[in-house]
């Protein structure tokens, strides 16, 4: 079997200037080529679309994942191909990967098998800069923090209350807390930091989530760098640092274009994490796809109860998008892994466990139908280990809770494989819907932090000691109408990433609550949740290679 780094290298590429061009009629000077393969979109092009309407918007989620895989963005790309197979005027709107991932556990994030995007090695491994342009600008900021700390300090900031930490784009624990300037005065002031991944930052979020430039540096300004000792809060436009941090993101805020195995474009632009930060692709990208496409195919991260709630409750409440239909991802071995089989065991067909493990696709559906009103179809992830039996179960457990469940076969056949589905989400998006949000935007913020715990999560309640709690009363005093980013454990409804299914009645335990005046959320960190993911004790890196020619090996 081919891997998919090889599957992707078979592929007759296009060059993209002429791809689009021919495709969509986008003229050469709209776009700037990194490689023959690869473009940045202008914005002038993106601002002759306005007049346009929109196409449908239907969005990619998931059951929770697990370590078997259910195949998110492979089934996003395979529906895009699709949806183009029986003429439909279609684009993918996907997040670029993080290297943290690419050399940690999953390893690449640019689909699989005969549903990706390519060139596959490039988007896995720096692509267009664009996370590194972000980690710059954010890291900035915290230079031009402690520069000014050390020429005299005019803002009275408080060193012991820095709310700014500094990121990279790579899993390493050891920089989750650390102790900087040392080594006497010309070094800077001693203080307690840390680092948080790039897909945790808030410049990655404020990016993801404006329309343009200058909005970029109006949010920029706005990012909460810390506190004075008289208790005042300093930001980054005090700092005077959002020109120069937006300088940087020029060329990042414009989105990407790249194409898939059947040489549909695809925009691949931002990635925030969805258990850490609001899981994503850039607003910008989604509404330009929108005008260019009548059909847009998108992905939210993990499971429904991490990106697809964020996608509406953050993303589509500040954007104004909707979307017009969901699509449901699960897999038969993902699936018998929630109802209690080992990793190792998967292979055996196991009616009784896929049955028991049923309980998480179906609270994920109900919550889309029943939560945010809106349509939704269960794409089954064909794997050649599923047997009749699992699928027939499977199909019909779906219909006895209203719904539809469709094998789709685009890991092995490309778009061909997923046509059926492609056709029931033609129908989905054609109707009318109750689309709504989880909660209102005057709710309180504790308040919106159990609606989302009890009514998604299915946990009895919330809990958080008494400083968090008077840290939540204060900002709910100023930022009532800002939505939650709940930071979670992907694996599970609960704060434990051992409980798998669907659990109820536990507690969603808040460990601590920050302010993202930028991006205008909260981010409630819950659990034992991490903003710098580790390295697994075999990480992917160990199998990643190069040879002498250049050729890339292990990125799967």
């Amino acid at each position: 079997m081919l891997s998919d780094i090889e599957i992707a290298r078979q592929a007759t590429l296009r060059p993209i200037v002429e791809l689009a061009q021919d495709r969509f009629g986008i003229a050469p000077e709209h776009l700037d080529p990194y490689g023959h393969y690869k473009a940045k979109l202008s914005f002038d092009y993106i601002q002759s679309l306005q007049d346009r309407p929109d196409g449908k918007l239907i969005l990619v989620t998931a059951i929770s994942p697990t370590p078997a895989g259910e195949g998110k963005t492979t089934t996003t790309v395979g529906l895009g191909d699709a949806l183009n197979r029986i003429g439909k005027k279609a684009l993918i709107c996907l997040r670029e990967p993080s290297l943290g991932p690419c050399f940690g556990i999953k390893g690449g994030a640019a689909g699989g098998g005969r549903a990706q995007v390519v060139p596959m090695e490039d988007i896995n491994l720096h692509f267009t800069g664009d996370f590194h342009a972000i980690g710059v600008a954010h890291n900035l900021l915290s230079a031009l923090a402690d520069n000014h700390i050390h020429h005299g300090n005019a803002l009275d900031l408080d060193v012991r209350q820095m709310a700014w930490k500094r990121v990279i784009d790579m899993n390493d624990r050891n920089l989750r807390q650390i102790v900087e300037g040392l080594g006497g005065r010309v070094n800077g002031v001693p203080r307690e930091d840390g680092f948080d991944i790039v897909v945790a930052s808030e410049v990655m979020a404020i990016l993801c989530l404006v329309d343009d430039l200058g909005e970029l540096k109006r949010q920029l300004g706005k990012v909460l760098v810390g506190h004075s000792r008289g208790g005042g809060k300093v930001f980054a436009r005090d700092l005077k640092a959002q020109g120069a941090m937006a300088a940087l993101l020029k060329d990042a805020i414009r989105p990407n274009l790249v194409q898939t195995l059947e040489n549909n474009l695809a925009f691949v632009h931002g990635g925030p994490f969805a258990n850490i930060a609001h899981g994503c692709n850039t607003a910008i990208a989604t509404k330009t796809a929108l005008k260019m496409a009548d059909y847009v195919v998108t992905e939210a991260g993990f499971g429904a109860d991490l990106g697809a709630e964020k996608f509406i409750d953050i993303k589509c409440r500040k954007t104004g998008l909707r979307p017009d239909a969901v699509v449901l991802v699960a897999t038969v071995r993902a699936l018998k892994m929630h109802g209690g089989v080992p990793k190792d065991a998967l292979q055996e067909e196991n009616l009784a466990a896929l049955e028991t493990g049923f309980a998480n696709l179906e609270r994920h559906f109900r919550n889309i139908r029943e939560q945010f009103g809106l349509p939704c179809v269960v794409a089954i992830n064909h794997f050649v280990s599923d047997t009749e039996a699992e699928i027939r179960l499977l199909t019909e457990k779906v219909a006895a809770i209203g719904g539809k469940a469709l094998v789709c076969r685009h890991w092995a056949e490309g778009g061909a494989g997923a046509e059926t589905l492609a056709r029931e989400v033609v129908n989905l998006v054609s109707a009318p819907n109750q689309f709504r949000f989880l909660y209102e935007d005057d709710l309180p913020l504790w308040e919106k932090i159990k609606t989302i715990a009890t009514r998604l999560y299915g946990a009895a309640g919330v809990s958080a000691d008494s400083k968090v709690r008077r840290q939540i009363e204060a900002l709910d005093r100023e930022c009532r109408h800002f939505p939650i980013c709940m930071a979670k454990t992907q694996y599970s409804f609960a704060c434990d990433p051992e409980l798998r299914g669907a659990p109820t009645g536990h507690t969603v335990t808040i460990r601590e609550v920050r302010p993202a005046y930028g991006a205008e959320f909260i981010v409630v960190i819950c659990g034992n949740i991490m903003t710098m993911p580790g390295l697994p004790k075999s990480p992917a890196a160990e199998r990643i290679d190069i040879d002498e020619n250049g050729q890339i090996s292990g990125l799967f």
